[in-house]
């Protein structure tokens, strides 16, 4: 299968050697997101809340670039700083996700880039 690059300049570019994200057949996998502005390439920092709302939005346009939206994702991972912001980040999470849910994994990480409290990458399907 030809393998496709996909990006936007509606997401942060990426930061190293890696893609926005990568098509193959009928999936999408992104690159995990943190809350960059695509414009500043600054981190939105504040809360547990605003991080995981500018992340999901920057996964929103990497989808939108390749025809998909929210509903195509079929597995979501969660990287968090700390795991006791969990109820919190995921009171945004479903804002985002009421028609389909995605398979999901949440872990606990040491750090994340620039500080994050939060990233998140995804498989969608087409």
């Amino acid at each position: 299968m030809k393998k496709k690059i996909i990006a936007t300049p509606k997401a942060p570019a990426a930061i190293g050697p890696y893609s926005q994200a990568i098509r193959i057949g009928d999936f999408l996998y992104t690159s995990g997101q943190i809350s960059l502005d695509p414009e500043t390439m600054e981190m939105i920092t504040g809360d547990i809340e605003v991080e995981t709302e500018k992340v999901l939005k920057n996964i929103e346009a990497i989808l939108k670039e390749d025809g998909l939206n929210l509903n195509n994702i079929i597995k979501t991972t969660v990287y968090l700083t700390d795991l006791s912001e969990f109820a919190r980040m995921n009171q945004v999470y479903e804002k985002f996700f009421t028609d389909t849910k995605p398979a999901r994994a949440c872990v606990q990480v040491a750090a994340l880039p620039k500080g994050a409290k939060v990233e998140i990458d995804v498989v969608a399907h087409s």
